[in-house]
């Protein structure tokens, strides 16, 4: 009896020091572990589970990203990048994915009730069976600003390679929405991969995997801004809103 406590007491000190202390492969051929949606969505933004499960905006960029994160060809995200818009001011990205067919410029609207607006109106509406109405600036004005300040830091890469997605949520329905700008999309979520997969089928390859990178780590310095940075962009918005 003894000899088998003993037996089972070195196999635990064993495990621990496993846990501690995990083996590292050099096997050429081991590849790295492709980390969760949830997992890079907190290494980019700092916001854990709960903080984005219970936040409207956060659930709304991290669902999106989960259409896109299992798209075919080689692929980058970036989430809530701060650039500056040559006003002296910061617009804040939603979401950039950099894809091999281009850089998909995504705005998230995670918003329920029904959806009024067109590219050429200041304000859209958000309205309620209710009578309820919200106003909210027109997200294809907004997504045209980030795509403009990108291309203000992004020269080399050319204008044709942008498009706006504008991405609400399933709880919405777009009740009317017109628009006919170029390489400009406004769906529902549950539109999102089918969308995606459709752009990746038909449009060619224009951006190599080694580029991709180079511009994943340039965009990379305008996340996780400070403080203040977020409360002045909140304040521009409000008195857009306004």
């Amino acid at each position: 009896m003894r000899k088998v406590v003993e037996m089972l007491f070195k196999k635990l000190i064993s495990n621990v020091k496993d846990l501690l202390n995990p083996p590292t492969s050099t096997k050429p051929t081991d590849k790295p572990k492709k980390k969760s949606v949830i997992s890079t969505y907190k290494e980019q933004t700092g916001n854990g589970l709960l903080s984005t499960m219970f936040n409207k905006g956060n659930y709304g960029e991290f669902s999106s990203y989960g259409k896109m994160a299992k798209l075919p060809g080689y692929h980058k995200a970036l989430f809530n990048i701060y650039i500056p818009n040559g006003k002296e001011q910061t617009t804040e990205v939603d979401l950039v994915f950099i894809h091999e067919t281009g850089i998909y410029v995504i705005e998230s609207k995670n918003y329920s009730g029904w959806i009024y607006g067109d590219e050429k109106s200041q304000k859209w509406m958000q309205t309620f069976p209710n009578g309820q109405k919200y106003p909210f600036y027109n997200p294809i004005k907004q997504n045209i600003g980030h795509i403009k300040a990108l291309q203000a830091l992004l020269p080399s890469v050319e204008k044709e390679h942008y498009k706006s997605v504008i991405v609400f949520s399933e709880r919405c329905e777009l009740k009317k929405v017109s628009y006919e700008a170029k390489d400009t999309y406004v769906l529902k979520r549950y539109d999102l991969a089918k969308f995606m997969n459709k752009q990746i089928e038909v449009l060619p390859k224009i951006l190599e995997p080694h580029y991709i990178d180079r511009i994943y780590d340039f965009l990379s310095q305008y996340q996780k801004v400070d403080k203040a940075v977020k409360a002045e962009h909140v304040e521009m918005i409000k008195g857009k809103q306004g």
